[in-house]
């Protein structure tokens, strides 16, 4: 049976976010559409769709995200316009994405993974290690406030939220010295020219679970939407998520959890490197598991149950 193209009249809806980041992801998503099936750019129609997580008084404010809802503040109204019929696809950061997808969604589809690394970002100085005692750190992220306190506890980290752009301007006008963004989020903004950022070494800070990642959701019972999606569908991305994500979901993990994961594959071998954080970085623990690169789900579940099982069922709840 022929799958029926998008084409101008009959354009295919990609749903996303209204910040720079989200709209280059899902250009990105297009442009890929249109290379792999040679369709015009108007067979196609960017729908915005403002998420809990966009809403400007929450963002601004010094409620951690956690207080706020959670991975979920960013994908909600998107998903209930997918099932709704409003979009046919919608496109993600994956290191947002809950682990469990609502009823009727699949999140089978993935990107070419970017730059994993995240990037210390400083008109300054240099590197978390040379800043002076007492130094001000940005960030909104539980897992980045973790590793800075446990390699730093002198220094004095505080919520730095907003987008790109946002936080840049924060830095400008004094609010912190130094944050962390994304490498992958300045890679595809193309700001890595213009932005004072250093990649950090995976082994000196692990990333969050599936960062640099795209991921295209679905309605499961769309197969015009399957057919579409499969050509653009990256397999060793698709091995690395299955194996972080399986090893985030063992640990329950959310913006709650202070929860680092990487997979590394080798040939037909994958390495699943993980380390959960108490809120306050007074301790780390981690672990390492190799196996075959079919394996990594497996691998991924049985590293964060035996990480939970060491760790005990208070840990994440310790509070800074």
């Amino acid at each position: 049976m022929t799958m029926p193209l998008p084409s101008p009249s009959q354009p295919l809806k990609i749903g996303t976010r209204g910040s720079p980041l989200a709209l280059a992801q899902a250009y990105e998503t297009r442009s890929r559409l249109m290379q792999a099936f040679d369709l015009p750019e108007d067979a196609f129609e960017i729908i915005v769709i403002k998420t809990t997580g966009d809403d400007r008084a929450l963002i601004a404010s010094d409620t951690p995200l956690k207080e706020l809802g959670g991975k979920g503040l960013f994908t909600r109204e998107i998903e209930q316009d997918l099932l709704d019929g409003k979009i046919d696809i919608a496109v993600h950061s994956m290191k947002d994405m809950p682990t469990i997808q609502p009823d009727g969604l699949l999140l089978d589809t993935y990107l070419p993974r970017e730059d994993v690394r995240d990037g210390f970002v400083s008109y300054n100085k240099d590197s978390l290690m040379t800043l002076p005692e007492g130094a001000v750190v940005g960030t909104s992220s539980l897992r980045r406030t973790a590793q800075i306190k446990h390699k730093r506890p002198d220094l004095n980290v505080v919520q730095f939220r907003g987008n790109v752009q946002t936080r840049l301007q924060k830095l400008n006008d004094g609010v912190a010295t130094c944050t962390f963004l994304a490498m992958a989020g300045l890679t595809r903004l193309g700001l890595l020219a213009e932005v004072p950022a250093s990649p950090v070494p995976v082994n000196d800070m692990l990333p969050a679970v599936a960062q640099g990642a795209i991921g295209i959701e679905r309605r499961a019972e769309d197969h015009a939407a399957a057919h579409l999606l499969e050509a653009l569908h990256d397999a060793k991305t698709g091995y690395h998520l299955a194996a972080e994500r399986a090893f985030l979901a063992a640990l329950d993990g959310s913006c709650e959890t202070p929860i680092a994961g990487l997979s590394i594959i080798d040939g037909g071998n994958l390495k699943l490197l993980g380390e959960v954080l108490r809120p306050d970085g007074s301790e780390v623990v981690s672990d390492s598991q190799s196996g075959a690169i079919e394996d990594g789900a497996a691998l991924g579940t049985e590293m964060g149950r035996k990480l939970l099982g060491e760790v005990g069922p208070n840990f994440f709840s310790w509070r800074t």
